[in-house]
């Protein structure tokens, strides 16, 4: 083909993070069944050309990507269903939250989504996995360890309350800030995927590390609408399938730099907590008005869609 169909796929991690490779593996995908057909490009990390983590989303809309990643916290100020996604202790299981992705739950998250920000086709959901606190202040074992404790959080309010009601002081950032603010100890700890705070450093300056579980987080993969529609039909049913195929390999990458992060963690010098499940269960009451809350507004037929675990 003379005109090839470019196709640019973007996110905000290095080459070898399990989402850059997630999204290697779509253009991989797409490039040995269309070969000269179409053109892949990478724009691996925006951050390094001086934009925000968020402003991602903007690109994917505006179609200066083709596609991207981004955690659904970013966006849950404009699709209002996300909020329910936030809410912390949602899933007791990995094997849970993947079949609750996989299912009814996620076909409701990706219709929410398109038909709040029309420009987007949700083409799945990368996992950024179970969420776990980790500060340099001190371990934290129980509910009452978490008081006054300044945490970075990703933007997104049942976030932010979730962690004011475990008796933090929550510190919504962005991605570039919240990682300066994490340096600097202008924060006193964070909550991140075991991967994540490896990547960012944060092993580095915290000592302290709660296998708390306490969110299982998204990331959408979200291909602009435009450009999807203008595709031959053959390409559209390509990309769905290399999207899925991304995803399960995406998850297999997570689980074995989940196992890496952890060893790093501990050949640094950090303390990995477990909570106990009385521990667990009080972390739980804490937020549940939150949970009661997303019943009244979501209905019953949202927590349905959950697989028991």
């Amino acid at each position: 083909m003379s005109n090839p169909i470019r196709i640019t796929l973007g996110g905000y991690g290095p080459p070898n993070t399990t989402c850059s490779r997630g999204i290697k593996v779509i253009g991989d995908t797409l490039a040995a069944q269309f070969g000269n057909d179409v053109a892949v490009h990478y724009v691996w990390n925006v951050m390094d050309f001086g934009y925000k983590a968020a402003d991602l989303f903007w690109m994917a809309e505006d179609g200066v990507l083709s596609l991207m990643y981004q955690s659904t916290s970013y966006i849950a100020d404009r699709v209002p269903e996300l909020d329910f996604v936030d809410l912390l202790f949602l899933f007791d299981q990995l094997d849970q939250a993947r079949a609750a992705i996989d299912g009814e739950f996620g076909a409701w998250m990706a219709r929410s989504i398109e038909a709040k920000i029309p420009a987007y086709r949700v083409l799945g959901f990368f996992e950024n996995g179970y969420r776990h606190i980790s500060n340099q202040v001190r371990p934290v074992r129980t509910l009452a360890d978490m008081k006054d404790m300044k945490i970075r959080l990703m933007p997104g309010e049942i976030h932010r309350r979730s962690f004011e009601l475990a008796g933090a002081t929550p510190c919504p950032l962005d991605l570039k800030p919240g990682l300066e603010a994490i340096v600097s100890g202008a924060v006193d700890g964070q909550e991140n995927p075991l991967a994540n705070t490896v990547d960012y450093n944060a092993h580095k300056v915290h000592r302290y590390h709660t296998l708390s579980a306490h969110c299982y987080h998204s990331r959408g993969i979200y291909m602009n609408r435009a450009q999807f529609d203008r595709w031959p039909a053959a390409l559209q049913s390509g990309m769905h399938a290399a999207a899925r195929k991304a995803v399960l390999a995406q998850r297999a990458f997570a689980v074995e730099e989940e196992r890496l992060a952890r060893n790093a963690i501990e050949a640094a010098g950090g303390e990995v907590v477990e909570l106990t499940p009385e521990a667990r269960a009080a972390f739980k009451q804490a937020v549940k008005p939150l949970h009661d809350a997303a019943r009244q507004r979501f209905g019953d037929a949202v927590f349905a869609m959950i697989p028991p675990a």
